[in-house]
């Protein structure tokens, strides 16, 4: 039987644990007050998260109205442990944008073997940058049976 765990952590616990993971799902609020979660590949470069996306998609308008947001940081394995962040988004457009997505690229990637092909693509792309500083955190969860029912075996 798989018990459920979370775990307190402080800020470089946490980051120790980012920093290997790159999938998340972005909650970011509509013009309405609802969410919006959006499944993204990120990083977390310099202490904060960031993840690569177009100027007109709906997290980054979102963000743009609204900075504040949230993160759920997955593990590979579904199963795994997770975490979930609350912070505030700054959404970067071309040309500011540009060396963001290069270190965004470095954190998930490590080094493009052409950064002139690399930026030129990012710009033809016209590609923003979404980055969240990081205001609070959960505990690191892992799901599973509540520990009360593992001593009922």
């Amino acid at each position: 039987m798989h018990i459920a765990k979370n775990e307190k952590v402080n800020r470089q616990e946490l980051e120790e644990f980012i920093a290997p993971r790159h999938s998340g799902i972005l909650v970011t609020f509509r013009g309405n007050g609802m969410p919006q979660l959006s499944p993204v590949t990120m990083g977390l470069c310099e202490s904060q998260i960031v993840v690569s996306t177009y100027p007109d998609r709906a997290k980054a308008n979102n963000a743009r109205r609204n900075s504040q947001v949230s993160m759920c940081v997955l593990s590979d394995n579904f199963g795994g442990a997770w975490v979930q962040i609350d912070g505030t988004a700054e959404v970067l457009d071309m040309p500011d944008a540009l060396e963001g997505l290069v270190d965004y690229y470095r954190c998930i990637s490590g080094e493009h073997p052409d950064w002139d092909e690399y930026r030129e693509a990012m710009h033809q792309q016209d590609k923003s940058l979404i980055r969240i500083s990081i205001d609070r955190w959960g505990p690191i969860a892992t799901g599973g049976f509540p520990a009360r029912l593992a001593s009922e075996e």
